[in-house]
């Protein structure tokens, strides 16, 4: 087999949507003459633990862990926090904190830690794989980010020992939602563009994960870039039809930060509860993961909280059994100015549990794309609070139907993209 060492923050036990994509590649590479080698921390600090991820990793998957310092011991002594709390992603805060101790933090990380918080693991990298690749030659090495540290340790073992090397954005750099909120002086900002850019160019391929992130990329470095989705694994959605519910659910799974709050979703929702009993008295939301405290006083300014149920985070297995009881599946988009390049992991999974699915962003989108082509749900404009009541009323009318969406959903299957991936492994 040909050997692609793949140096990755994310891992299980880590749960959560970060682990997801390079697990199930690891998963199907092998099928495919491909032996993963992973390089990942021995303690990092993640948001949660999903111990039953650790089942899918193959046996012929070679796994070397080094530990990492990470400055978030720090920040939690900063900001007041439980030593045992762990730090959210995304910038969420699930409770109400010292606005001023968090935006210093926030000025900290964005200005010292360049290029993320887990800079300090990249020298004890380049030292470990110089002497592992010495003597266990690769023949592809994969980056995966964020964090965008893990390039950094790939483009040094590039310039070392001149492997072909593959750089992965999951979500951009410069351009995700939350750089703005970094507080960057021009200094910081310049550093952060002038490293971004020494990956776009020195990388031999670079995926990304839609077609607007991809011209986004191209606009910093001009050059060809391959897109690898987002997806699902069929093996994990064995069921072909909805679990029938006296209910009327909508579900979200997975984080809600403040980007993803949209009044005129919970507005619409409170005139829907408001005018029709019968709605009013089937209808719940159940929002799985953590949730923004600017969100929970959405719910409670509209006296919705009964409607509503927080369940903490689940196991992956336990999550997409959730999506199945589902009458509607909820996707709120960041609304932010990277908005139209947002393809967040659980929508390739929504897909999958062929529920309808209603998404609030740009309707012109990569997501409003997706879901014409797979005829999988409907999107409406962030502040389109009368589509998104019509949206709702209808899957409720229809609940409990039987949803496929089309056969170009399988396009989003593990499985396929895997073999995406494989083709541009053999081609590099």
């Amino acid at each position: 087999m040909k050997k692609v060492l793949i140096v990755t923050y994310y891992w299980p036990p880590s749960g959560g949507a970060g682990v997801q994509r390079w697990l199930k590649f690891s998963k199907y590479l092998p099928e495919l003459g491909w032996q993963p080698i992973i390089y990942t921390p021995e303690n990092p600090e993640v948001p949660a633990l999903d111990e039953s991820l650790l089942k899918e990793i193959p046996n012929v998957v070679i796994e070397l862990k080094t530990k990492i310092w990470e400055p978030y011991s720090l920040y939690k002594i900063f900001t007041k926090k439980s030593k045992n709390e762990r730090v959210n992603a995304g910038f969420i805060q699930e409770k109400k904190s010292n606005s001023v101790l968090e935006k210093l933090a926030i000025t900290i990380r964005g200005n010292l830690f360049i290029p993320d918080a887990r800079k300090f693991w990249i020298k004890p990298s380049i030292r470990y794989l110089n002497h592992y690749l010495n003597n266990n030659p690769v023949d592809v090495i994969v980056s995966t980010g964020p964090p965008h540290s893990m390039h950094l340790i790939a483009l040094a073992m590039k310039r070392k020992f001149n492997i072909p090397w593959i750089a992965d954005f999951r979500d951009p750099w410069t351009d995700i939602d939350f750089y703005g909120q970094l507080n960057l002086t021009k200094w910081a900002d310049k550093k952060h563009r002038k490293l971004e850019k020494k990956v776009l160019q020195t990388a031999d391929k670079v995926i990304t994960i839609g077609k607007t992130s991809a011209k986004d990329l191209t606009v910093k470095f001009n050059r060809e870039y391959e897109i690898i989705t987002n997806g699902y694994d069929e093996e994990d959605f064995p069921l072909t039809e909805p679990i029938e519910n006296k209910d009327f659910s909508l579900v979200h799974a997975g984080a809600m930060n403040k980007d993803r709050n949209h009044p005129a979703f919970w507005d619409a929702i409170s005139e829907l509860i408001a005018e029709n009993s019968k709605f009013s008295n089937l209808f719940r939301i159940k929002l799985i993961g953590k949730v923004d405290n600017v969100i929970r006083y959405e719910i409670e300014k509209r006296n919705l909280n009964s409607f509503v149920e927080f369940i903490p985070y689940l196991s992956h297995k336990d999550t997409i059994s959730e999506l199945y009881k589902a009458g509607l599946l909820y996707l709120p988009v960041n609304n932010t100015p990277n908005a139209k390049s947002i393809l967040t992991g659980k929508f390739f999974e929504y897909l999958a549990c062929k529920r309808p699915i209603l998404s609030v962003g740009p309707v012109n989108g990569d997501i409003a794309n997706i879901l014409s082509e797979t005829n999988a749900g409907t999107i409406c404009d962030f502040n389109d609070k009368e589509k998104i009541k019509k949206s709702i009323l209808n899957a409720f009318i229809h609940k409990n139907k039987k949803f496929t969406g089309n056969e170009s959903i399988s396009n989003y299957s593990r499985k396929y993209l895997t073999k995406k991936l494989a083709n541009i492994l053999l081609g590099i």
